[in-house]
């Protein structure tokens, strides 16, 4: 959290000179690239969990520990961003980051087993985390004061598009390159933004102070996220609670948070300042944060798996049906920061998240006959509330907080989703699994004059085996999409619970800010 004298990045009050001209433009748009490939890295891979477990040889439910363990990380980040900051300067922490991130993502590109990359990802994560909110305290410093809101645009757009990006991304190169390439790409990137750093950011270098450092705190939130995310990971592949792993790792957790919790809401400088949940709007626009994000990145992450796997989509066409809903966001993001101070925010934000539940439940029509068109429309319609959900409850989220402690805030946001994202991964992808388990059995059950359909299949040239093949591929092909379909019914309903959280948040009293929020 920054002191009253300094700015949010941890710098002196004091304004430093912007920069001009061409070195203006090459530091704001390394920047601006910078926070793009960070966040790009949070959903490329979305797309290419199949080839990354085929070509390590595990299970995809393992391989979705690539996307949990780099989201994870980064949360553990944020909060310490401010506490970086002040310690080592805001340009030498951005850096530092920038290259470990450089770092971690050839380390990715290498590994040849899941454990290292997994590994390898943590390394990633935790070097991203506080990347993106220092790209956007370098915006507000090389940026005339009169110019600071285009460059917040600039910086938001980056946030926005990114996404899109990640899955066509990351989709095109697993299948016509490898999934390495996913990682290897960032290297190019990140060392033009590294030479430009140095060269351009040297002057706005602030001062280094020695705050203290929350270490119980710290040691207290490493513990039990990481024994939280060690059991959501196994309990996918070990039946949950019948697991020995599962249940101590659950049970580490649980201890953890609680004692985590106890300390920090009586430690004077800690690391996650949650006494500022007592602030109701904060706690409220927290909640409808985690659950709406939680809805949201269970359909993000099962839509294409449930594409490769069930209709034979490949990486390409799954992470180009999955990026349309980008498309629409990016073009509605500036009206819905315009509508911020316009309309009540708490308005805006609740038909934004009821049109992404309205948009969810337009999946229930998709089935294996369902053309590529009909399966992108759903994703297409879905940005139009993406914005409004978005910019609205992160500027909802600080709007009763004193200016000293928007950082903190924010990072409490920035949380609370991210591991929302983590436990909706888990959960999503295990009832996914188990569902279509149980609907195979029903289905195989149920099927009428098998016989006749194997009898139909030989005279047409199959051999027995062959007849026994085709008609187990129908089955859990219509297994995993009526699943899916369970999963998607269980995320609407989570957007409407998520839609009543916003109105326990009391009308803001004051302008919000979209920049700010972010």
């Amino acid at each position: 959290m920054a002191n009253p004298g300094q700015t949010v990045d941890g710098s002196a009050a004091s304004s430093p000179v912007p920069l001009t001209g061409l070195a203006l433009f090459l530091a704001a748009f390394a920047l601006a690239l910078c926070n793009f490939i960070v966040v790009l890295d949070i959903t490329i891979a979305n797309v290419s969990v199949p080839h990354i477990s085929g070509g390590l040889a595990v299970s995809p439910s393992q391989g979705l520990w690539v996307l949990t363990s780099y989201a994870v990380a980064e949360a553990i980040t944020v909060p310490l961003t401010g506490w970086l900051a002040a310690r080592f300067g805001t340009v030498r922490t951005l850096i530092l980051c920038v290259a470990g991130f450089g770092l971690s993502s050839f380390l990715c590109g290498i590994s040849p087993s899941i454990e290292l990359l997994v590994l390898s990802r943590v390394l990633q994560g935790l070097s991203g985390g506080p990347i993106m909110p220092l790209t956007q305290a370098m915006l507000t410093r090389i940026f005339p004061p009169e110019k600071v809101p285009m460059a917040m645009g600039l910086w938001a757009t980056t946030t926005i598009a990114a996404p899109i990006f990640g899955p066509i991304l990351g989709g095109w190169i697993s299948d016509n390159w490898s999934w390495h390439w996913i990682f290897f790409i960032n290297l190019p990137v990140i060392a033009f933004c590294l030479l430009t750093f140095m060269r351009s950011l040297g002057r706005y270098e602030t001062a280094i102070a020695r705050p203290p450092l929350d270490k119980t705190g710290l040691f207290l939130l490493i513990v039990w996220v990481s024994a939280f995310q060690i059991m959501l990971e196994t309990g996918r592949e070990h039946d949950w609670f019948n697991s020995d792993i599962v249940v101590v790792m659950a049970i580490i957790a649980a201890i953890g948070f609680a004692a985590f919790v106890i300390w920090e809401w009586y430690e004077p400088h800690p690391v996650v300042n949650i006494r500022l949940l007592r602030d109701r709007t904060l706690a409220a626009a927290t909640l409808a944060m985690s659950l709406g994000y939680g809805a949201f990145f269970a359909t993000v992450v099962l839509v294409p798996l449930w594409m490769q796997q069930a209709l034979g989509y490949n990486a390409t066409n799954a992470g180009l049906v999955t990026g349309f809903q980008g498309v629409l966001a990016i073009l509605v993001a500036p009206l819905a920061a315009g509508l911020l101070n316009r309309v009540d925010v708490r308005l805006t934000v609740s038909l934004g998240m009821l049109w992404l539940g309205l948009t969810t439940l337009l999946r229930l029509a998709w089935n294996t006959e369902s053309t590529f068109w009909a399966l992108a429309m759903p994703q297409l319609l879905q940005g139009l509330g993406m914005p409004f959900f978005f910019v609205g409850l992160s500027a909802l989220s600080i709007a009763a907080v004193r200016t000293d402690q928007v950082a903190s805030a924010a990072g409490i946001v920035t949380f609370s989703r991210t591991v929302a994202g983590a436990v909706a991964t888990a959960i999503a992808s295990t009832l996914w699994v188990n569902n279509a388990r149980v609907q195979r059995t029903e289905f195989v059950q149920g099927i009428n004059d098998a016989n006749g359909a194997a009898a139909a299949m030989q005279d047409a040239g199959l051999t027995p085996g062959q007849n026994y093949s085709a008609l187990e591929g129908i089955v859990e092909i219509q297994a995993l999409t009526g699943a899916a379909h369970y999963v998607f019914m269980l995320s609407f309903a989570i957007f409407l619970i998520s839609v009543l959280a916003v109105w326990l948040a009391p009308r803001p009293a004051k302008a919000l800010s979209p920049g700010e929020a972010h």
